[in-house]
């Protein structure tokens, strides 16, 4: 299983590291990645596979809700296919 992961906030060090510190402490493997600042703004977003993984999508989410407060972002997760036919033309 996929799922999308965003993260937005203000531009900071360490987002990138603590974001994909956790996922890799849980064996989450990044497939895709992008990041860029938009006026001063982190914006970043990850297209994950949770097939190693060794927590729930549901428990995924509960410790990035903890990461995001600890680095003062916002983080989300979606899984892909409710993220594809959220976004299909």
């Amino acid at each position: 299983m996929n799922a999308i992961i965003t993260v937005v906030g203000s531009d900071k060090v360490g987002i990138i590291a603590k974001t994909s510190a956790f996922l890799a402490k849980h064996s989450i493997n990044i497939a895709d990645i992008t990041q860029t600042i938009l006026s001063g703004n982190f914006v970043m977003m990850m297209m994950v596979s949770l097939d190693s993984a060794d927590i729930s999508i549901d428990e995924l989410r509960n410790g990035l809700k903890e990461l995001s407060e600890e680095m003062q972002v916002e983080i989300n997760v979606m899984n892909e296919k409710v993220f594809s036919a959220m976004h299909r033309v």
